[in-house]
């Protein structure tokens, strides 16, 4: 779908690849304990997914994949330093791995195994192409007005695989019941890509009642950003839009599915066109909106290439916020 932004920038027309030298993440941990029965690995891995490292170390290690735990999934086409746990009775194993696309840089202990989402957040470290002199303050200014009023949270393109409508497609008819999959893996990955689509035609209904600023609905699901609990106030009132500005709280929209909190009054009179009542998988609320943070700009005037530093809460894209520093779709 085509991105739409809260600010009215106009277009940049520098170069962006993702590959193993032009973006580069890095997972920032939850605090590790350092005892118990798990052994946290911190990875540096270039061109290989989460889901290829895993397989990897599997294989390498001589243990069943499942025994793995991660917090996030990790592009390929990227250098990505991430942690992964696996249990501590096969730590002998550790120093006989090697493969010539993973490094373990360090070891922890830690009482449970990982799960999706016990992360902080991920650091970016992105070389921007061609990009004009005259453009550098533009893109510098840019990230310091999003890290203040927020970017919409918009899962990226790559959430979708290549053939976005087949895959839509094969979501629906297996929640329908048309089409059955034996690989749950993949039967899972696409039911994410349908409610993601949900979420994103969601978010962009709701950024076209928006000006500049994302404009808070009686009835939305909030999030403090502190301790990551949700309410519903019935109003908007002073103190929830001076609490968004500050980026206390922040408005969620709705991934469909099971036992998930549903917006309220006018909120949900918008919601309600972007939910699917016949998702059977664990519904969630996700931000709607995110605050980039620790931004840096470096420029080499002689190869005409930008550094942009920043990090961004779990679950958010790098890419979505290159699109909007552009202001403009970086795929389809």
């Amino acid at each position: 779908m085509k991105r739409i932004f809260l600010q009215n920038y106009k277009s940049l027309r520098f170069k962006f690849y993702q590959n193993v030298d032009d973006f580069k993440v890095i997972e920032e941990p939850i605090r590790f304990i350092n005892k118990g029965n798990f052994i946290i690995l911190k990875i540096k891995k270039t061109n290989l997914g989460t889901w290829d490292l895993i397989e990897k170390l599997a294989t390498g290690l001589k243990i069943y994949d499942n025994e793995i735990g991660y917090a996030g999934l990790k592009d390929k086409n990227a250098t990505t330093t991430q942690y992964i746990s696996i249990p501590r009775k096969y730590g002998k194993d550790i120093k006989k791995f090697h493969h010539p696309r993973i490094e373990i840089l360090e070891t922890f202990f830690h009482k449970t195994k990982l799960n999706i989402g016990d992360l902080q957040g991920n650091s970016f470290e992105i070389n921007l192409h061609e990009v004009e002199q005259s453009d550098v303050g533009q893109i510098e200014k840019r990230l310091k007005e999003i890290s203040k009023v927020g970017m919409p949270n918009f899962f990226g393109y790559q959430r979708f695989g290549r053939d976005v409508k087949e895959n839509l497609e094969k979501a629906n008819k297996i929640i329908y019941g048309d089409l059955k999959i034996r690989d749950r893996k993949l039967e899972k990955m696409l039911i994410s890509a349908y409610q993601s689509d949900f979420f994103n035609r969601w978010l962009a209904k709701r950024i076209e009642l928006s000006k500049e600023n994302f404009k808070l609905l009686n009835g939305d699901v909030m999030i403090q950003l502190k301790d990551e609990k949700l309410f519903t106030p019935s109003k908007v009132n002073e103190q929830l839009q001076k609490d968004f500005e500050n980026q206390k709280s922040v408005p969620t929209g709705l991934l469909s599915g099971r036992h998930v909190f549903r917006a309220k009054y006018e909120a949900r009179e918008i919601e309600q066109e972007f939910d699917d009542t016949y998702i059977q998988e664990k519904g969630l609320r996700r931000p709607a909106i995110v605050f980039p943070k620790d931004i840096s700009v470096k420029y080499d005037s002689n190869t005409k290439k930008c550094k942009v530093r920043f990090m961004l809460p779990r679950g958010a894209y790098a890419t979505v916020l290159i699109e909007n520093v552009a202001n403009r779709n970086l795929k389809g």
